[in-house]
């Protein structure tokens, strides 16, 4: 009777094994976004990241604005999929060359960070996880906070410029609409705030600036900050390839901080999403509260940037990991 009780015992668990349900077997396979996803397949591949990130800044200042931007142009499209990153093709037109990209730059860096990663590791570590990981570390060398991420993301195989405007809000758009565009993401009104204070870096082309100088100056800016504007931007129809803008905050121009919640209340903010930011009695509040307080912004930009990362990513065997940045991985 023992050996019959073994074998019957034995053949539960084969039989319990062949009945595992499969959404157990893909989750083995597939644990989504973690924290410190290669840890075994590639250690090293965040400290490259991180230390590409600073010699790169050292270099070429705004490198950092270019890597907190492609975040939101990335990941806000249907996707944190590193879909921003494809060049056109003969069928396809690629992100970066659409309007709401106007003035992005400094791709080719991320294709520099790519190909330190690739020496250590090939075929790893995606481009969406280096996109998303050299904008977190981006924000703290302009002084910003660090936001532990995850990753686990793998790359997407087209570009959604088709479908672009329908996801990202334009600098014009009325403050309903920027808010119900974070909002499908999961992004509250304080954590679209929150966002919105990347404007505090950077600069504003003039192309995106002079309807509200010409043919009048739009009264709603402070008067002491007008000729500074006409100064920067002389032209009512400026040249897009030409090197006009008007620094973003002239205040602390290459820091990321809450100085951008004081200069919108004083009637400084460049384009009209800021204005709006500051007078629409949904969102001044908090831009308020965010004057006051740097760790206040500093906290809800953390949980609002944690989110849009972690917006749909391609995880598992989704996707794939490009081997060049800008052009999908060929299959014969």
């Amino acid at each position: 009777m023992g050996s019959k009780a073994l074998f019957f015992f034995a053949l539960l668990s084969i039989s319990a094994l062949a009945f595992t349900p499969a959404a157990f077997a893909e989750n083995e396979e597939d644990p989504g976004l973690v924290m410190n996803f290669y840890k075994d397949s590639c250690p090293q591949a965040e400290d490259i990241v991180k230390e590409q990130v600073k010699l790169l800044y050292k270099r070429h200042k705004n490198t950092a604005f270019s890597w907190l931007r492609n975040i939101f142009h990335d990941c806000a499209v249907q996707s944190c999929d590193a879909s921003l990153l494809l060049d056109s093709t003969r069928r396809t037109l690629s992100e970066k060359e659409t309007d709401r990209s106007f003035g992005m730059r400094n791709f080719r860096y991320l294709e520099t960070i790519k190909e330190a990663v690739e020496r250590e590791c090939p075929g790893v570590v995606s481009c969406a996880d280096i996109l998303v990981l050299s904008g977190r570390d981006g924000i703290v060398a302009l002084g910003g906070p660090y936001i532990p991420l995850k990753t686990g993301r793998r790359d997407g195989r087209k570009s959604r410029a088709d479908i672009l405007e329908e996801y990202l809000p334009d600098h014009n758009e009325s403050m309903t609409v920027v808010l119900e565009r974070f909002g499908a993401m999961g992004i509250d009104t304080p954590g679209v705030v929150a966002l919105l204070g990347s404007h505090s870096v950077g600069r504003t082309h003039c192309v995106k600036l002079v309807h509200r100088l010409y043919p009048e100056v739009d009264p709603a800016f402070n008067p002491d900050h007008i000729d500074h504007m006409l100064h920067k931007c002389p032209d009512q129809i400026p040249d897009p390839k030409a090197v006009q803008y008007v620094r973003n905050d002239r205040g602390t121009p290459m820091v990321l901080d809450n100085n951008y919640y004081r200069n919108i209340l004083d009637n400084k903010g460049l384009l009209l999403v800021d204005h709006q930011l500051a007078t629409d009695k949904r969102t001044k509040p908090y831009v308020k509260k965010m004057a006051k307080s740097q760790p206040y912004f500093f906290k809800e930009f953390g949980r609002a940037i944690t989110i849009l990362t972690e917006n749909n990513p391609l995880t598992g065997t989704k996707g794939e990991i490009r081997m060049q940045c800008n052009v999908a991985n060929k299959h014969h």
